[in-house]
């Protein structure tokens, strides 16, 4: 039976690669499918949706990072692990800012993968598909700021109205890192390290490309932020209503 019925997609032009990473998660329980080119991938996650994707950046025809870009414009909530071969700093920051939760540096352990598939997996809210956004039940933590409730247990934030907000897998790590120490001025390596991502190779650099994202997000104007302030010399602090 697969791993909490978790479904992965595979995206790799690589046969022999590919396949390896595909038997070897489905080893480990999950439901996994493995696709060469991203137009296949594509099509099959609008069929039935994916709780992660594997994504190889340096793919022929549709790379990873158009594929990352079409998911996200389609409001698909799916995890993204990219893979690649170069770990180019421009390549980091192009998934950043596309809402990556995670990078594998190629060539890579199989037991990395499954640990970075099971990583963000913990990390990720429940299900995938944009049409299927069901809030769930609160828990008995929570944090309400700007009429959104932060839900800790659940890891989910709540707009107004009670539905599921679109946040990747990393932004609710930062958001809860801040929420959570609201009016405690942070550095970027307190983030880092708070959050859990200090030893994934992430630079403070990331830290601005997740607050930029994710203040787009909850702030009523991102230009003019009301709750992620930024603490010149220090780093950021989250302050709430």
């Amino acid at each position: 039976m697969a791993e909490d019925h978790k479904r992965i997609a595979v995206v790799d032009d690589e046969d022999d690669l590919r396949d390896a990473v595909v038997e070897y998660l489905a080893m480990n329980g999950f439901e996994v499918e493995g696709f060469a080119r991203g137009s296949t991938f594509r099509e099959a996650i609008e069929a039935a949706p994916f709780d992660l994707a594997v994504l190889d950046i340096a793919m022929p025809g549709e790379d990873g990072l158009s594929v990352a870009r079409w998911l996200r414009g389609k409001g698909f909530r799916t995890g993204i692990i990219f893979a690649t071969a170069a770990g180019t700093p421009i390549d980091r920051i192009i998934g950043l800012e596309l809402g990556a939760d995670d990078y594998i540096v190629k060539p890579c352990e199989l037991r990395e993968v499954l640990a970075r598939v099971r990583s963000v997996l913990r990390r990720l809210p429940a299900a995938v598909a944009p049409t299927a956004a069901v809030a769930p039940e609160p828990s008995g933590k929570r944090l309400r700021f700007g009429g959104m409730v932060l839900d800790l247990d659940s890891r989910v934030l709540l707009d107004p109205k009670g539905a599921p907000m679109d946040l990747t897998a990393l932004e609710l790590d930062l958001l809860m890192v801040l929420a959570t120490r609201a009016g405690r001025p942070l550095s970027r390596s307190q983030i880092l390290d708070y959050s859990g991502n200090g030893d994934t190779g992430d630079t403070e650099r990331a830290v601005d490309i997740r607050i930029t994202r994710l203040r787009k997000k909850i702030e009523p104007n991102p230009d003019t932020p009301r709750y992620i302030k930024t603490v010149r010399g220090v780093g950021y602090v989250f302050v709430g209503d």
